[in-house]
């Protein structure tokens, strides 16, 4: 697995206490584990903006909510007040995306490659 962070480095990026009560390694185990599952553009030396992302990456690891679990996007709600009744129907496949991570997205967005049906098709 690449090492796209360190723990020095997020404590440099983010000082002390980023972590909260949650655990440093694990942190950047996870948000390491994270980058790893991305496709990058060939760099010769790593990005600052990647490396930031790394660092909001642990961050949001160590605070449960990278790997956390999702109820998904909303797409049905029926609230009936007469005798209370609720019912939520959400999409398949959807996740909530904190703004933390739409911020990381955007660190990240121009060192991604996009995978394209067309990029796909061309390499057959």
């Amino acid at each position: 697995m690449t090492e796209y962070i360190t723990v020095a480095q997020v404590d440099q990026l983010l000082g002390t206490g980023w972590e909260g009560s949650g655990d440093k390694s694990l942190a950047v185990e996870q948000a390491n584990a994270y980058l790893n599952t991305l496709a990058f553009k060939a760099w010769e030396a790593q990005p600052d903006s990647v490396t930031r992302a790394g660092a909001e990456l642990a961050k949001e690891a160590a605070a449960g909510r990278l790997y956390e679990d999702s109820e998904g996007a909303l797409k049905r709600k029926r609230v009936k007040a007469d005798t209370v009744e609720s019912e939520k129907e959400y999409q398949d496949g959807a996740q909530a995306r904190s703004g933390a991570l739409q911020f990381i997205d955007a660190l990240l967005s121009p060192w991604l490659i996009k995978r394209t049906a067309t990029a796909i098709l061309a390499r057959l």
